[in-house]
């Protein structure tokens, strides 16, 4: 699946193991169309969203970027501290592209479950040692 969106905020990296980190990030997708009243209508869906390997990828992930995210999304329903049933759709990421400004850079994602214990463990494509993304 794709979604095209904007950042709601800064990506965060966590610690999930001892040696596994995730870059953990929030896109908005907006949506308007004519309801049977002819009416303009604005719909606005949040994702939170999940990238395994490459924590060196969230300096770029800043709110108000542009991405297109490829991977997986799923819901999660769970009740709130006030008993009320909450929920949220997760986007796992294999594939994250940046758009506006500049050149297009991808970070794409291999099958490697065994090197990385991950059924889709995630290689930039970009050099480990560079510290800056061709924009």
């Amino acid at each position: 699946m794709n979604i095209i969106g904007r950042l709601t905020r800064d990506a965060e990296v966590r610690n999930v193991a001892e040696d596994k980190q995730v870059v953990n990030f929030s896109v908005a997708i907006n949506e308007s169309y004519k309801n049977k009243a002819g009416e303009r209508v604005e719909q606005t869906t949040f994702f939170d969203c999940a990238y395994w390997l490459s924590p060196k990828v969230a300096k770029f992930l800043t709110k108000g970027t542009l991405v297109e995210l490829t991977g997986r999304v799923f819901a999660r329903a769970w009740a709130g501290r006030d008993g009320q049933p909450q929920a949220a759709l997760n986007f796992t990421t294999s594939q994250i592209k940046f758009h506006g400004g500049g050149k297009k850079t991808t970070t794409n994602a291999v099958q490697d479950s065994a090197k990385h214990n991950t059924s889709a463990g995630l290689v930039a494509s970009y050099s480990e040692g560079d510290d800056d993304l061709p924009f």
